[in-house]
């Protein structure tokens, strides 16, 4: 509740709202804030999460890597009135953040992965082929830019960004595709890569997602280190969830999705093997509890409103008083790529 008496529904970031917060009914009914707790949204966005978790009576540190979005928040911020913090950094670094704001354990942590329909929505910031802009695809305005990867990354490092990130079946057609394109002319916008694909693999039938699809979530989730992200926000959500705090875990396509099932999967073991080729044995005292069995996804009335929540799944678990465990990505699943900015030898 807002001081005052009043609510949240009506604050906004940014004005009229660009963002319709997916899955929130069943995220705040897993999440369950109360007065006096605080929560993390560990990916504000345009403050769908926030904005109910502030009218269940608590507080929040909300975090965003979008300078924009922090600066569409500072609104809402100030008719939180002390109840809303909003910081500029990556949610790898939420229990680090939650630290320097004063608190140490939080009662809850929200994460929405991926990019957001903001994002997408602003063809300056390059993540979508529906609106030719630059080839960017940052999340923050720092870092190599997609036209880097595109047009320096190596032929076969680039195909397997492709291949992995994107699941792309032909991603060594797409790379040679891209790598002539480039020995032309360094390709700088959304249209000029969307095209080369096309021409590469084909342009969609009347049922065919666009054939640059799979290419430009590849590069995007690369650009902007997603699924390392994903996994090492687990982790310190892990690390700063009081006893009994709930974690919500929104995630939009395969890849992300695994990695959180793996994550909870390990962390609510009680019993590891039990098969002929692995004998039962104990392992450390599960860190979290499941809170709902396999996923949540949108209902048909919500996909109807909202198409974006078509591919979300969710999945809660609550925090135990077992201590957090060695943190390993890859066993979650994580790819192991290298970055733009450590060349293969």
């Amino acid at each position: 509740m807002m001081a005052g008496g009043g609510t949240f529904h009506n604050v906004v970031a940014g004005g009229p709202a660009r963002h319709i917060p997916v899955l929130l009914d069943e995220v705040m009914r897993l999440a369950a804030p109360r007065p006096g707790e605080t929560f993390i949204d560990a990916t504000f966005g345009a403050g769908g999460y926030t904005r109910a978790i502030l009218d269940a009576g608590a507080d929040v540190i909300a975090i965003d890597r979008d300078p924009r979005a922090v600066a569409d928040g500072a609104g809402m911020v100030a008719q939180a009135h002390g109840h809303l913090t909003l910081v500029e950094g990556r949610y790898s670094d939420l229990a680090a953040i939650a630290r320097e704001h004063g608190r140490e354990r939080v009662d809850g942590v929200v994460l929405d992965a991926g990019v957001s329909s903001m994002q997408l929505d602003e063809a300056d910031r390059g993540f979508s082929f529906a609106r030719s802009g630059p080839l960017d695809m940052r999340m923050e305005a720092k870092g190599p830019t997609a036209a880097d990867v595109v047009n320096t990354l190596a032929k076969q490092d680039l195909a397997r960004v492709i291949a992995v990130l994107g699941e792309e079946r032909r991603a060594r057609t797409v790379a040679a595709a891209i790598a002539r394109a480039r020995d032309d002319q360094p390709l700088a916008t959304t249209a000029e890569l969307a095209e080369v694909i096309s021409n590469a693999i084909g342009r969609p039938g009347r049922d065919r997602i666009h054939p640059a699809t799979r290419t430009f979530q590849a590069l995007r989730i690369y650009v902007n280190r997603e699924l390392g992200e994903l996994a090492d926000a687990l982790a310190a959500s892990e690390s700063v969830l009081a006893e009994n705090g709930r974690l919500v875990v929104v995630a939009f396509h395969s890849l992300e999705d695994r990695i959180v099932k793996r994550f909870l999967a390990e962390r609510t073991a009680e019993r590891a093997g039990g098969s002929r080729h692995m004998p039962e044995r104990d392992v450390a005292p599960p860190t979290f509890v499941n809170l709902v069995r396999g996923v949540v996804q949108a209902s048909d009335t919500e996909v109807d409103a909202n198409p974006r929540a078509r591919s979300a799944k969710l999945r809660a678990a609550r925090r135990t008083a077992a201590p957090a465990r060695p943190f390993d990505p890859a066993a979650l699943g994580v790819p192991q790529i290298a970055s733009i900015e450590e060349p293969r030898p």
